[in-house]
């Protein structure tokens, strides 16, 4: 497959996704940029994500990087699933923050995929660090191509 391929299956692949993804949705989410193992996610944090104490829930950071893992550990075109994931709260994020979560893949076998997704605010402040390891299914996104 050239890479003028897999760019084009990897953004059909996110574009698929996406169509049913209420959440990314709910979050406001923007896809700014996918290439094959990679995604770059933005969103602007509102005031109805705020915890208690007045700072965006953990949750709302988390799903923000957890969706960035997703569309870029499916870019290769089987349906691949998380196993594992981690997070770090570097430091606090506000309503009004515009977070933009980054995914790359590290490394890969045959069957795992290994992630890092740095999330960072407007300021260029990493608010959160994530790992996720991703199993790849057999199963094609599009079993007619």
């Amino acid at each position: 497959m050239t890479a003028t391929d897999e760019q084009a299956l990897a953004e059909r692949v996110v574009a698929a996704m996406l169509v049913h993804d209420e959440l990314s949705r709910w979050l406001g989410l923007e896809v700014t940029r996918i290439a094959p193992r990679h995604a770059t996610c933005r969103m602007a944090v509102r005031a109805d994500m705020v915890n208690g104490f007045g700072v965006s829930h953990g949750g709302i950071v988390f799903s923000l990087a957890d969706s960035a893992f997703a569309f870029a550990c499916n870019t290769h075109g089987r349906v691949t699933v998380s196993v594992e994931n981690s997070i770090t709260y570097p430091a606090a994020v506000h309503p009004g923050d515009v977070l933009t979560a980054v995914a790359d893949e590290e490394a890969a076998s045959n069957k795992l995929g290994y992630y890092k997704v740095d999330v960072r605010n407007q300021h260029g402040v990493l608010v959160a660090l994530f790992r996720g390891t991703a199993y790849k299914t057999s199963r094609p996104h599009f079993p007619d191509a």
